[in-house]
Formats: C-alpha cells, sequence, structure tokens
C-alpha cells in the first residue's frame, strides 16, 4: 500500500475507546470533541452502527444523538477513530539513538553546579532498573564511611635503656576515629578494617650527659617484628646539644583488619647518661588508604 509521507507506525498504536452509560435516551454527550460522527465509530450490543443523517447516529462537538433511544441494559460505546494511543511498548532494545529528539536531555548541555535537591539517575544492579536519587543522598553515598585514622603522641619523658630496642609508650591520644590504639598497656595500633595503611612516626632524643649520643635508630613494627626504620648517626664531640634529635619514618602497610598491628620502638645508643624519648616530641600518625 502507497502512502504520502511517512509509514504510519501502525504496530504500536491502538485507538481509544468510550464506555457509555446507558439509559432510555437518544442523546449522549461525548468525552471528546468529534467534527462528525465519521470519527467515532459505535457499537449497541456488540452491532456496530451506520454513522450518518438519516441512519443510525449522528455526532458534532461532543454531541452524540442516536435516531433510536437505547433502553436500559443496552450496552454501547464509542471507537474514537482520530485519537491513537500509543498503548504497546516497543520489544526490548529496539529503539536507537536515531529514534530519539536531540532534546531528550533538556538543555544538552553539561552543568556546572547542582541543587541539594536535584536527581541524578543511576542504575539499580540488585533490580536491574533505572533509578534517580538526590543530589544530596548520592554525595552522602560516595566513598562510604570514613576510612580510620590515629594520632598519638608521647606526654611526658620516657627513660629507655642504652643501646636498646624500646617500645615507644604512646600516652595520649590526639584522635582515634575507631578507638583502635592502645595508650594505656600494649601502646599498638590494631586496625579494625583491612587495608593499606600509611604509617608515620616522628622520635624526638635526648639523655641526661652532654654529647653524648652515637646513634639513634627508630623503627616501625608489625606484629613483633620491624618493617622499616630510620638511622642518625651524630658526632657529639663538638656541639653541646644532648636532647631534641629528631628522627622520623615512614611507610605503607598492609593490614588485615582483626589481629595485625602496628607498634614504634628507639634504639638509642649513648657513651654516657640515660637516653630518653622527649616528652611531647614522639608522635605517631596512622590513616588507611582510600582504594
Amino acid at each position: 500500500m502507497a502512502y504520502i509521507g511517512n509509514i504510519p507506525a501502525e504496530s504500536y498504536a491502538s485507538f481509544e475507546t468510550e464506555t457509555f452509560s446507558v439509559s432510555a435516551t437518544t442523546n449522549y454527550t461525548l468525552s471528546h470533541a468529534v467534527t462528525n460522527e465519521n470519527e467515532i465509530r459505535l457499537v449497541i450490543n456488540g452491532v456496530v452502527q451506520q454513522p450518518g443523517s438519516g441512519k443510525a447516529y449522528t455526532a458534532s462537538g461532543t454531541t452524540l444523538t442516536l435516531t433510536s433511544a437505547t433502553a436500559s441494559g443496552d450496552s454501547m460505546y464509542a471507537v474514537y477513530l482520530g485519537r491513537a494511543l500509543q498503548t504497546v511498548n516497543p520489544p526490548n532494545a529496539s529503539v536507537g539513538s536515531d529514534q530519539t529528539a536531540p532534546t531528550i536531555i533538556t538543555g544538552q548541555t553539561a552543568e556546572t553546579s547542582i541543587a541539594t535537591d536535584d536527581t541524578i539517575l543511576i542504575h539499580d544492579t540488585s533490580a536491574s532498573a533505572l533509578r534517580k536519587m538526590t543530589r544530596a543522598n548520592f554525595v552522602s553515598g560516595v566513598g562510604g564511611t570514613t576510612a580510620p585514622y590515629v594520632s598519638v603522641y608521647r606526654n611526658g619523658d620516657q627513660s629507655i635503656s642504652d643501646a636498646t630496642h624500646t617500645k615507644i609508650q604512646f600516652n595520649v591520644e590526639n584522635v582515634d576515629s575507631g578507638g583502635a590504639f592502645d595508650s594505656s598497656t600494649n601502646y599498638r595500633y590494631t586496625p579494625q578494617t583491612s587495608g593499606y595503611y600509611f604509617v608515620s612516626v616522628n622520635l624526638g632524643t635526648g639523655v641526661t650527659a652532654d654529647n653524648a649520643v652515637d646513634k639513634i635508630l627508630l623503627t616501625i613494627y608489625k606484629n613483633g617484628s620491624g618493617i622499616t626504620g630510620a638511622l642518625a648517626i651524630r658526632d657529639w664531640d663538638t656541639v653541646g646539644i644532648n636532647y631534641n634529635d629528631q628522627v622520623n619514618t615512614s611507610v605503607i602497610v598492609q593490614m588485615n583488619g582483626s589481629s595485625d598491628y602496628i607498634e614504634a620502638f628507639a634504639y638509642i645508643d649513648v657513651t654516657s647518661g640515660t637516653p630518653r624519648v622527649e616528652s611531647q616530641q614522639a608522635s605517631m600518625h596512622i590513616f588507611k588508604m582510600t582504594e
């Protein structure tokens, strides 16, 4: 069959119908205005009626006039031939970019800002469906919970044995997001979340005698074994300072989040006097790295 213009998309078109509440009358009101009776098909008691003057019915605007009155109990409906409705969904994956208007995305320009109550379209994999989420909820969900972190330091001098690896007793917490640092007994950090952690330790040392420090070693331990360290060797013969020497070291280490733990040890070799970890000058900082 030949067409002028585009071929009608009949596969996805149906016609609107209207069912009437029938009584003993010849006059009815249509829900939609028509030019004349030829724009509707009228069916009474299952029989298609013939339109036109002197026939079964006429119509103009919203007025439907029957030649003979219906009886109570009759059934009657009209089909609007000029009101095609798309009521059937096209098959999955049948619509491509060529079938959509370029204005399907409002403005078609990238947004430079977004309001809190603006919505973002996301795909829900559990339901295999597209859903929308407000910007506020979307931002709060990005990144999940805050990664664990801790910052501790030594308050008060800690005297240690000469040339002996001694655990630094960090006894004050600046912050401990997960409550995972023991600052009273074991002086160790046992994270409760597995992952990679950045560990940084700073050591300030002193000694009770002048010009007595030969060597300082700061070591980070994991599960009781050293994994990295920093060494400082000083010639104190011509320098009259015996405190506030600073050594620091850092490392990235993987932790299982249940039993692994981190400690810091100081080794101070002196020729005389008693070595010590200086108050407020020894600190440890640990945080979980994002993945």
